[in-house]
């Protein structure tokens, strides 16, 4: 039996509420040697009062050592082992802007870089291009034909971008031609089978073209791939747990993310203070609202430490709002770190925080990495995260006689 189907058997049916805030990328590092983090530097006293009068621990995101993305971040989150469900990012992305994917589509997570006349990257993200920057560069790519398959390039958000590849005999085992790095050119894609490389020649003459293409665009002329990936089968939440589940998330990979296990997609519009005014106005229609907040993430990418404090408090500021709802669970995490000192996502576990009625409280009284790392949660799996939320909720009945 496997963790979905014990959810299963022993799920019962209340009335209780959940909230799961996600600040992306939460978790960070001091800038030197016995310093403070980001979230130990913010000024935090509504999620330090969540602490003291919660539970608290650290959430594993994958397993130790192991840097997630945040697809499996998420999903982890939403209590699916990230190990069984490997869902390629250009699925979560095009369902993220409601594309509708089919059978014989690949889907792929586009982003917009700055190349030098040498062909080496010198911006992974084109600094970062306005929306409308961004609809102009995709119109260019528009143009591009590829014979033997349909191309669709949508936009996303600032530097990135969806290429949905369909056509007959496409694979998903393909590399990223995103290098990671600045200083060095994109990588050709490669197929590990035959029906991949079939993919990787289409990728690798797209490319070709979108150099071509985007040449007189600036900062934004050139393009890399990442997350191949074709429709993944996976339950459904409401399967799982039995609630009805409501997304009020601002990008759009993780309204993808969200509509892969079926929950509601809400438009918040823009705003954090849009996204806790939907949730009130949704309070009555739902069991279960997961709140996505991206700025914690992309200022540890930038490697902005003040920025990334800036924004942890400006999450602070609106938890109240959240409370006065009076969630019977109210959970705060991330769903990896983010250090700005590394600029990139990390393994380090994650801070969380559990409120509730029937949490069983620990000495922690502050919100940070160094406090729960003494919590009464311990480090755990992120995937267990849904079965103390069931639990504290009510909606678990017991297991065995």
């Amino acid at each position: 039996m496997n963790i979905h189907e014990l959810i299963r058997d022993l799920r019962e049916p209340a009335k209780t509420k959940i909230v799961l805030l996600v600040a992306d990328g939460l978790g960070g590092l001091s800038r030197q040697p016995g310093g403070l983090t980001e979230l130990e530097t913010a000024k935090t006293p509504n999620l330090d009062a969540c602490a003291r009068d919660g539970v608290t621990g650290l959430s594993i995101p994958v397993l130790p050592g192991i840097t997630p993305g945040s697809g499996p971040g998420h999903l982890g989150l939403f209590g699916y082992d990230p190990l069984e469900y490997r869902i390629g990012r250009g699925i979560l992305e095009a369902l993220g802007i409601n594309f509708a994917v089919g059978a014989r589509d690949v889907a792929i997570r586009g982003n917009f870089c700055t190349l030098g006349a040498d062909g080496k990257i010198t911006d992974r993200r084109a600094g970062r291009p306005t929306n409308e920057k961004n609809k102009a560069a995709v119109e260019k790519l528009r143009a591009i034909k590829i014979p033997g398959v349909e191309l669709f390039v949508e936009p996303v958000k600032e530097h990135r971008f969806v290429l949905v590849i369909r056509g007959d005999g496409l694979g998903d085992r393909v590399n990223d031609t995103d290098p990671q790095a600045v200083g060095v050119p994109p990588l050709k894609a490669a197929g590990a089978d035959a029906a991949s490389q079939k993919t990787a020649d289409v990728v690798n003459a797209f490319i070709a073209e979108a150099t071509k293409v985007l040449a007189s665009e600036g900062a934004i002329n050139g393009a890399t791939l990442r997350g191949f990936a074709t429709y993944p089968k996976i339950a459904t939440f409401a399967d799982v747990y039995g609630l009805k589940a409501a997304a009020i998330a601002v990008y759009p990979m993780y309204k993808g993310l969200a509509r892969l296990v079926g929950m509601d997609i809400l438009d918040p519009g823009q705003t954090l203070q849009g996204q806790v005014e939907t949730l009130t106005k949704v309070w009555n229609d739902y069991d279960f609202f997961f709140l996505h907040y991206k700025y914690t993430d992309s200022t540890g990418e930038d490697g902005n430490f003040p920025a990334k404090v800036d924004m942890i408090e400006k999450l602070d500021e609106i938890v109240p709002d959240i409370l006065k709802l009076k969630p019977d669970v109210f959970i705060v995490t991330g769903d990896h770190s983010t250090p700005s000192k590394m600029k990139s996502h990390s393994w380090h576990p994650v801070p969380t925080l559990l409120l509730a009625d029937m949490c069983r409280a620990d000495e922690v009284t502050e919100f940070s990495e160094r406090a729960c790392l003494r919590g009464g949660l311990g480090q755990f799996q992120a995937m267990h995260l849904m079965l103390l939320a069931m639990a504290h909720a009510g909606r678990l009945g017991k297991y065995g006689a």
